[in-house]
């Protein structure tokens, strides 16, 4: 069938990493593995700072917000693909696309505003030790993570309102798993430079800026850190930004893979359906936020006590609870 207009969009295909039907069953058990694995890891940190009062810190306030970010950032991409696999269908609605799409640059939105925020954070307690508690209190802490929600709701919406106005062409397979942006807008039949000069904009605003500030407030912390006289001193002040860095080393490599790999917003000419398209895609969307919790519960003797303390109160409760019931 060749390409023309197409007034009524219903659905788009969505091919996903592989045609064989053979790979279906591996890459369905590992992607469920891989989000179990992510919720589980995110979903004990937030229940560790949250039940713990020694962890009520702006620091550990960022990350179980942080925690709740990579849940939801998965949560909008794998159930979809997992549902596919299993249904043996590839069709993602309209509606559903749009969905697919306002949410996934919603979270990766506020992915990137809160690794930068968190950034910030370490910079007033490494830098400005003694003003830290004064300038880090509950109101100002709450007010950085409204901004970067208020960012990234305004900037989805404005992508997917620019996607609504454009008309699409009868080929509408889309070589992701996810209803990726970029490759939606190069289906549209209608002129789409007023788009990509969005997403240019949406690429700075989303990834220059906050990378930008993480750069300068690590260039001061370094600074700090090297100022300080003792060696101890040095390894106290990095150990407490050391999981953070790892953390914004592994996102802002994964989607540089992904912008330089795929052309995601910054190229027209995006190499589609390659196999390093497709690893660059599964680490961004999928590694790095699994693999967060592990680095900040590993490295951090913090969390690993509000851990054990929160399983051995739940154990406490369950057993009361079981001998309640066997009490006449």
């Amino acid at each position: 069938m060749d390409p023309g207009n197409l007034t009524g969009v219903s659905e788009f295909l969505l091919l996903g990493l592989s045609d064989d039907p053979e790979l279906q069953p591996l890459i369905f058990g590992l992607f469920l593995s891989m989000y179990l694995v992510t919720v589980l890891g995110n979903l004990l940190i937030i229940l560790a700072v949250s039940s713990d009062s020694h962890l009520h810190t702006p620091m550990y306030f960022f990350l179980a917000n942080l925690s709740f970010v990579d849940i939801c950032f998965t949560s909008t991409t794998i159930p979809k693909m997992l549902l596919n696999i299993q249904t043996e269908r590839k069709v993602i609605t309209y509606a559903g696309c749009i969905t697919q799409m306002y949410f996934f640059l919603l979270f990766a939105g506020l992915d990137n505003y809160m690794l930068t925020v968190m950034a910030h954070d370490r910079f007033l307690a490494i830098c400005h030790p003694l003003h830290y508690t004064v300038i880090m209190n509950p109101q100002l802490c709450r007010l950085p993570v409204l901004m970067s929600w208020v960012m990234s709701v305004l900037h989805s919406l404005l992508q997917c309102l620019m996607v609504l106005r454009l008309s699409f062409c009868t080929v509408l397979e889309i070589p992701h798993f996810f209803s990726e942006i970029k490759q939606l807008v190069q289906l549209a039949c209608s002129d789409t430079f007023l788009n990509h000069m969005v997403m240019y904009f949406g690429a700075g605003l989303l990834g220059g800026g906050p990378l930008a500030g993480i750069l300068y407030t690590y260039s001061k912390i370094v600074s700090t850190i090297l100022g300080i006289s003792s060696t101890q001193g040095k390894y106290k002040s990095f150990s407490t930004c050391a999981s953070h860095l790892s953390v914004v080393s592994l996102f802002y490599c994964t989607s540089l893979g992904v912008y330089l790999i795929l052309g995601v917003y910054l190229s027209s000419a995006a190499t589609q359906n390659s196999h390093a398209g497709a690893v660059a895609l599964v680490m961004y969307t999928v590694v790095s936020p699994m693999l967060n919790p592990f680095i900040y519960s590993l490295r951090n003797r913090d969390i690993k006590e509000a851990l054990m303390r929160f399983f051995r109160m739940a154990s406490i409760k369950m057993t009361s609870v079981l001998v309640v019931k066997k009490c006449p």
